[in-house]
């Protein structure tokens, strides 16, 4: 199972990142395959936190325009709602300690949690996530 990251998100619908070309190509890309998707609802709300806050750099949305990308997502048969199961306070305490994440990596520990839960592949260009080596992960944007 892919498990989406917020960063390639905001890349893919963010014109004014550096990144947006090829993270728009490979988000579309995964979301009209076949392959099973996880998005987990800490994916979503930061994904709305950033695209609607109009303090930020880039290209902003308004709610009603990022509910809607939302919803399309939502709304894909092999998309997924990933949320917290048994093991995932033991799988987030072992991130947390293991990984030696406080403050603003605990969002990071959580998301690598839900991911090992899942049975998932994280797909992210966020580099802090190499802390926690049980999380298998992958950048498409560096593949080539």
């Amino acid at each position: 199972m892919i498990v989406l990251e917020v960063n390639l998100l905001i890349y893919a619908c963010d014109t004014t990142c550096p990144e947006h070309r090829k993270a728009r190509a490979w988000v579309e890309g995964a979301l009209s395959g076949n392959e099973p998707i996880g998005l987990p609802w800490q994916t979503v709300s930061a994904f709305l936190r950033v695209l609607t806050y109009p303090g930020l750099f880039g290209e902003r949305f308004s709610m009603g325009q990022a509910l809607a990308i939302v919803d399309r997502w939502i709304e894909l048969p092999h998309v997924s709602k990933l949320s917290p199961g048994e093991r995932y306070w033991s799988l987030f305490r072992e991130m947390l300690v293991g990984g030696d994440a406080r403050g603003k990596l605990t969002s990071d520990a959580a998301l690598a949690a839900l991911t090992i839960e899942s049975g998932g592949v994280l797909y992210t260009n966020d580099r802090d996530f190499a802390r926690f080596p049980e999380l298998r992960r992958m950048n498409p944007l560096l593949e080539s």
